[in-house]
């Protein structure tokens, strides 16, 4: 299997080096699998509707801070998940907390 992240087919010279720099892999997709990003593709979605387009940032940090709290405090509360068998963090605690716990 031909290793895509050196490949100059795939990969600009600076971006693997900047790969390279920082000890990470590129992604290595198979061509023509639109499944392959669609996780990552929702997310940004999510983020650029939910965040970047409500307003502007006087600061790259409060910006960053946005972002953060709103993954925290939005994204990863409500976003369904695999593991959970499907069901929200929220909902998987509501579920598994016994009603002793509960009125505790």
């Amino acid at each position: 299997m031909e290793d895509t992240r050196r490949s100059p087919k795939f990969r600009s010279r600076k971006f693997v080096q900047a790969l390279d720099r920082h000890r990470m892999a590129g992604s290595t997709g198979r061509i023509g699998a639109a499944g392959d990003n669609a996780a990552m593709e929702s997310f940004f979605s999510l983020l650029q509707k939910n965040v970047l387009n409500r307003r502007s940032w006087a600061t790259r940090q409060e910006l960053r801070i946005t972002i953060v709290t709103w993954i925290e405090r939005t994204y990863h509360r409500h976003r369904r998940q695999a593991a959970l068998d499907r069901l929200t963090p929220v909902e998987f605690e509501a579920v598994m907390t016994t009603p002793a716990l509960q009125a505790a």
